[in-house]
């Protein structure tokens, strides 16, 4: 090689090779400190695209793991509301099995009336004031049943549908068949009919039995939704760790070598700079 003044190829050399090293040390730098080996597109474009898919889809299962949750509230809502018609309507049959056994004079027996009467009023005013953010349970009004958004796709699957039976009506019309009238009527003095008030009691029973199993069974189908969700976060949050995330230990050796090639880019080029001085030895 030439020996030249005006040109120094060896302080160019060494200059390119300090800017690469100090390049790659301060992209070891952010990389360490901001936990991500890949913070934009340059750093890798394919990778970059892929972890901000999996970032949409983990936000999109938060969302339906929140929605499972909501769901579950809202059947054990349901759920601890027909457990408390229950309880009235074993009352009421408990009551009717004491007024038929024939050794309550007329005073117990109105006493024994009055209760059932305001139990009676107690599950219409359950059945009318079961409420969940704004939606009546067990009044009747969801006559189509409620989705549970479940799933992050659009397909059917991604939903769980509570099918309206578990809301119907359940004020002591929709549960007995008769009125309350009716019903009061079948304690009446005089002309009590305990064995048509029990056939009445047993059938309401059983309607509230029937939808606290279908509640049951959804609630069931919930948690394995919840279940599967979980695992679908972890197994997307650990690809998405193996793409995005630093290997600090690898990193860090990176670093190093970086800065061992910067220190020594940055003592040779001293060395470059002075290598035009020999030329005035020639003259």
């Amino acid at each position: 090689m030439a020996l030249t003044i005006n040109t120094n190829m060896a302080s160019l050399l060494v200059q390119q090779n300090l800017d690469k090293a100090t390049t790659a040390l301060n992209k070891s730098i952010q990389r360490m400190t901001t936990g991500y080996k890949i913070n934009s597109a340059a750093d890798d474009a394919a990778g970059y695209t892929v972890s901000s898919s999996m970032q949409t889809q983990l936000g999109s299962i938060s969302v339906c793991q929140d929605n499972v949750a909501i769901g579950t509230s809202l059947l054990s809502t349901a759920e601890s509301n027909y457990d408390l018609i229950q309880t009235h309507l074993q009352r009421i049959r408990d009551l009717t099995e004491e007024a038929s056994n024939g050794t309550y004079g007329t005073d117990s027996l109105n006493a024994i009336t009055t209760e059932i009467s305001a139990r009676y009023a107690e599950i219409d005013r359950i059945s009318s004031s079961t409420d969940y953010n704004g939606i009546n349970l067990l009044n009747g009004s969801q006559s189509t049943g409620i989705n549970i958004k479940a799933g992050t796709t659009s397909s059917a699957n991604s939903s769980i549908s509570l099918e309206s039976n578990i809301f119907q009506a359940a004020n002591t019309s929709a549960l007995t068949g008769v009125t309350k009238a009716t019903f009061l009527g079948y304690y009446a003095s005089g002309s009590s009919n305990y064995s048509a008030a029990l056939r009445v009691v047993d059938t309401a029973l059983d309607k509230v039995t029937a939808r606290q199993t279908s509640i049951g069974a959804y609630q069931n189908t919930l948690d394995s939704a919840s279940d599967t969700l979980d695992t679908q976060y972890s197994n997307v949050t650990s690809s998405l760790s193996t793409i995005r995330d630093t290997d600090v230990a690898a990193e860090s050796s990176q670093y190093i070598k970086a800065q061992i090639l910067q220190q020594a880019s940055a003592s040779l080029l001293a060395t470059a700079n002075q290598s035009p001085s020999i030329a005035l030895n020639l003259i």
